[in-house]
């Protein structure tokens, strides 16, 4: 019943971000194109790399719907963990997209530093005060998902938000250009927007890269995972842990346990059930233990040599 409950709390939470990420989607890919066009108009380079994050961010949203999407095939003989994996390689896709994003600008800020061009403020400061009313609107809708263990949604989110940022730099560099002349703070802003998207491209792609190469999951320890483990009750030993992630939020581990030989089915599988609860404390939902007496024939390396 447990399990059940948990399987449809997590169909609700997917159909919330679903819905989360298709309205955002629309509301974010909409308004980029206004300010492709806005930022060319106005000669405004600010709003231009922040028409680029945003066109990361539409892309980001994409994909997670993709993810969810691919997601939800279910498992089958060739794929037993299901397609939840994909969602990490279009995190992959996404934050070194952010990254290329990011030289890009800076590079066409530099040139403009050196001779800053004539740009339309007033159309500027209109396009991206627009910009910050939706990033705010969109941010508040992605919130309302599960931004928390998942890592496409809380990309998508820190995408937004860096997003809001950008729309306010480039507002702080429309007034600034208006009432003090300052030409330069137009390429400035859109060096900082540039800085916000590297950040959170690289920030992606570590937490990705990390699951791609089965590392354990950030927010767990393997020492306490494995003293837990050592001080249950009947485990007199244990060896060859692994802990990993199949996809963000989606952890596993898979360890031997050494136990009294004498002891009967009944009575390892209630080690194994004491094992999976303190587990699950650890967010740890797929366990698999090998339950062996002190006779067997591997080494008693914790970690596989």
């Amino acid at each position: 019943m447990g399990e059940h409950n948990h399987e449809h709390h997590h169909d609700h939470t997917q159909g919330a971000n679903k819905k989360a990420l298709t309205i955002s989607l629309i509301l974010i890919a909409s308004f980029m194109i206004v300010e492709v066009i806005g930022g060319v108009l106005t000669n405004s380079l600010a709003l231009l790399s922040d028409a680029g994050h945003m066109f990361s961010d539409a892309v980001s949203l994409a994909v997670a719907l993709a993810a969810f999407k691919m997601g939800e095939k279910a498992a089958d003989s060739s794929r037993t963990f299901g397609y939840r994996r994909f969602e990490i390689l279009a995190a992959v896709f996404n934050g070194v997209t952010l990254i290329i994003i990011a030289v890009f600008i800076i590079i066409e800020a530099a040139g403009r530093f050196v001779n800053p061009p004539e740009v339309a403020t007033t159309g500027m400061l209109i396009i991206a005060v627009l910009g910050l009313i939706v990033n705010v609107i969109v941010a508040k809708i992605l919130m309302s998902g599960d931004t928390h263990d998942n890592l496409n949604m809380k990309g998508a989110l820190l995408h937004v938000l860096g997003d809001l940022l950008g729309s306010v730099a480039a507002i702080i560099a429309a007034l600034s250009i208006m009432i003090v002349g300052w030409g330069f703070m137009d390429p400035l802003a859109s060096v900082i927007v540039a800085v916000l998207i590297a950040i959170s491209g690289f920030r992606i792609t570590r937490q990705s890269l990390n699951i791609l190469m089965e590392g354990v999951p950030e927010n767990i320890d393997v020492d306490t995972v494995l003293s837990k483990i050592n001080g249950l009750d009947g485990i007199e030993d244990a060896h060859h842990l692994h802990v990993w992630s199949i996809s963000s939020g989606m952890n596993a581990l898979s360890v031997h346990v050494v136990v009294n030989g004498t002891l009967n089915v009944h009575e390892t599988q209630r080690i194994i059930q004491s094992i999976e609860a303190e587990m699950k404390e650890e967010h740890i939902d797929h366990v698999t233990v090998q339950v062996e007496c002190k006779h067997h024939n591997h080494d008693d390396d914790i970690l596989c040599s």
